[in-house]
């Protein structure tokens, strides 16, 4: 029986992709900061979840975590680096320099710590999947996403880039880099409100984490020789828009 190792598994798509691990006979070792509902992932499912409080921001812990996972939850065949957020949506001139360091703690040091600390025992194995959360605002600006999208832009090249360390080895890397995706992920971005978050959603059909958690499933289960280097997903009603021309510009003086 394969493990697999979820950061953010107490809601949206690490909560999502638990379920269908589970759904496929795997054992989930399910971390996040919300014990409560941890739990409740673990009672739903005797033996065959490990609830983990954990911050992935704090190096000292994940290492720790790691370190002492119980048999045969030790045994990690795949980690998912799900853990993330966006705090406001202000252009980078009027915004909260904080929590452009929540962000940058979260999506880029919350992802090394983690996968820092379980490569040692995949290689060791030879063998193991690394998982990495982007988002398609990795690829594609838009107002507001200055700092959030810098760190899915990282995600994107550091998994690149983990594939050339990892050559020689059967240890493989996919980033999954979501489009519009209806979560509390929205909520928390806007600061608990509630109003706004719905006006995102009004109208539309948006991906829920159900599907990213089926992509997830896909790329982990191809045969060992594949590797599925990058999913791209966007709802229907999404599309990567064109650059903008700002018409108003002043004209610059005699």
């Amino acid at each position: 029986m394969s493990t697999i190792f979820i950061t953010g598994a107490s809601s949206g798509i690490g909560r999502a992709t638990a379920e269908r691990f589970l759904e496929g006979k795997w054992r989930v070792v399910a971390a996040g900061r919300r014990e409560e509902r941890l739990r409740a992932l673990a009672e739903k499912h005797p033996g065959m979840v490990l609830p983990l409080t954990l911050d992935v921001r704090d190096k000292d812990a994940v290492n720790a975590a790691f370190a002492s996972l119980p048999a045969p939850f030790d045994a990690i065949d795949a980690l998912v680096n799900n853990a993330g957020l966006a705090l406001g949506v202000e252009p980078a001139q009027v915004c909260n320099p904080d929590d452009w360091n929540v962000m940058v703690d979260t999506n880029i040091k919350g992802v090394l710590h983690c996968t820092r600390a379980v490569l040692p025992l995949m290689t060791a194995r030879n063998a193991g999947h690394i998982i990495n959360l982007g988002s398609i605002a990795g690829s594609y600006a838009y107002v507001g996403g200055n700092v959030y999208g810098a760190t899915k832009a990282f995600v994107e090249q550091f998994s690149r880039n983990l594939r050339c360390d990892l050559h020689g080895t059967n240890v493989r890397v996919t980033n999954i880099e979501p489009g519009l995706l209806e979560t509390e992920f929205t909520l928390v971005r806007l600061k608990g409100n509630a109003e706004k978050a719905a006006e995102l959603y009004e109208g539309a059909e948006p991906l829920h984490p159900e599907d990213i958690a089926e992509c997830i499933w896909w790329a982990v289960n191809r045969p060992p020789h594949v590797n599925i280097c990058r999913i791209e997903v966007m709802p229907v009603c999404q599309r990567n828009g064109a650059t903008e021309v700002w018409r108003g510009a002043p004209k610059k003086p005699a």
